[in-house]
């Protein structure tokens, strides 16, 4: 369990376990209860984004552009909050022990509180703030969070734990919105897209609150507060320790590689409007193409994750945007049809489960315990700012030449920076990635 860690940052001997129970060692209690608060708050949030959108355009009247604008700018907020997160969870309290618990309560507790007040906004002005708080609570909690499945999982089973974690998460994002759906239908009435009342999105909205307070009571009750605190590091790391992390090679390399294929990954917004045009897809399937992608998430994150302990997390981090590269293939193709959607979707789900998890596996290798929250960060940040100024880019590219010229230059940068990626990160840096079977 999480409270019974290891006291130092070097990889513990993993104990002797009977072959029957190989996989219960390998799957702390600890991340199980953590997936379950991410699947259950997941849930909760994936409700209100199903229906936000059109809360906001069609029924408030926010022009496309503005929504945009408000979800970018949301999103590389809590990227930047993620930061202080990680920095925060380091710090040591009064008991001696890091605070990963508590800044990650903390988090899920902004997103829980932003819920119920859905129902007492009515104005675009208002409804960004509270979505700005939210997002904040998603940067806050992440870091702490993974610190927590990190510290818990011994390193050789690091991939699989995370994969699982993922996979759990994923399953939250499922349901989300198809509890949406159902409370909708449940709820009756016309929306205000049909020029009808506020009381199905507010159904939504309190559903939804519910929902994210019991991850939060899931977290508190059933998280353990504290690790063993590590009596060989005393003093608490600040913010110039955590940015002085970069100086590490092997996390420095990490890092720069997550960036450079993070400015080349075409947001999934985009993604889904290529799949939708080029390949001739109804447009009422549209809302139906994140769920493809989520549920060949949800498959493959476990086995893709234990495949990173064997083979090397690194390794499969970049085989995953060699994936993105053929799904991005098959876009620029001339086929199309429903087969050729599936397959789309099945590569764009087995992209993130080969590098979601695994890169935060890989990240936590190359991190003392006592930074782990701040190392993740760093990592974490850089991808998704990153992300964020490719969708930007990606965007005017776009208006400039059209979405398939866009996409084929965006899969040539790629291709690059895969390529240069296979360079960097051509040498192990953590026992665990250093050893690969023959």
């Amino acid at each position: 369990m999480y409270v019974a860690e290891s006291r130092s940052s070097k990889a513990p001997v993993a104990p002797a376990t009977r072959p029957g129970r190989r996989a219960a060692a390998a799957v702390p209690g600890t991340v199980l209860v953590l997936g379950t608060v991410s699947l259950v708050t997941d849930v909760s949030s994936e409700m209100v984004s199903a229906v936000l959108p059109l809360y906001l355009l069609t029924g408030l009247g926010l022009s496309p552009l503005g929504f945009g604008l408000l979800d970018g700018i949301q999103n590389g907020f809590s990227a930047l909050v993620r930061l202080a997160g990680g920095h925060l969870a380091d710090r040591r309290g009064a008991d001696g022990a890091p605070r990963h618990k508590a800044v990650a309560a903390a988090g899920y507790g902004l997103s829980a509180l932003c819920k119920p007040l859905l129902l007492l906004v009515h104005t675009v002005p208002l409804i960004g703030a509270v979505l700005a708080v939210d997002r904040t609570g998603k940067g806050l909690r992440t870091a702490p969070r993974d610190a927590m499945i990190s510290l818990a999982t011994e390193p050789a089973h690091r991939g699989r734990a995370f994969g699982v974690h993922r996979a759990m998460d994923t399953a939250g994002a499922l349901l989300g919105p198809l509890t949406a759906f159902l409370v909708l239908r449940l709820a009756g009435g016309p929306l205000l897209a049909d020029g009808g009342e506020q009381h199905g999105y507010n159904a939504v909205f309190t559903v939804s609150a519910c929902v994210a307070l019991l991850g939060v009571l899931v977290l508190l009750l059933f998280v353990p507060s504290r690790i063993q605190a590590d009596e060989t590091s005393t003093a608490a790391p600040g913010l110039r320790d955590g940015l002085a992390l970069l100086r590490l090679p092997g996390l420095r390399r990490l890092a720069l590689c997550a960036v450079l294929l993070g400015l080349t990954t075409v947001s999934d917004s985009f993604l889904y409007l290529l799949v939708q045009r080029r390949l001739g897809l109804a447009t009422d399937l549209f809302p139906l193409l994140p769920l493809g992608t989520a549920a060949a998430f949800l498959l493959l994150a476990v086995p893709l994750g234990a495949l990173a302990d064997r083979i090397g997390r690194r390794r499969l981090f970049l085989a995953g945007h060699g994936v993105l590269l053929l799904a991005y293939g098959l876009l620029l193709s001339p086929l199309s049809g429903l087969p050729v959607v599936v397959c789309v979707l099945v590569l764009h789900g087995g992209f993130y489960a080969a590098t979601d998890g695994v890169l935060a596996a890989a990240a936590a290798d190359a991190v003392p315990e006592e930074q782990r929250g701040a190392g993740l960060a760093l990592v974490g940040t850089g991808q998704a700012l990153a992300r964020f100024a490719c969708s930007l880019a990606f965007g005017a590219l776009w208006s400039a030449v059209g979405g398939t010229a866009a996409l084929g230059w965006s899969a040539a940068a790629l291709a690059c920076c895969v390529a240069g990626a296979s360079f960097v990160l051509r040498e192990p840096d953590s026992p665990t990635d250093a050893e690969v079977p023959s």
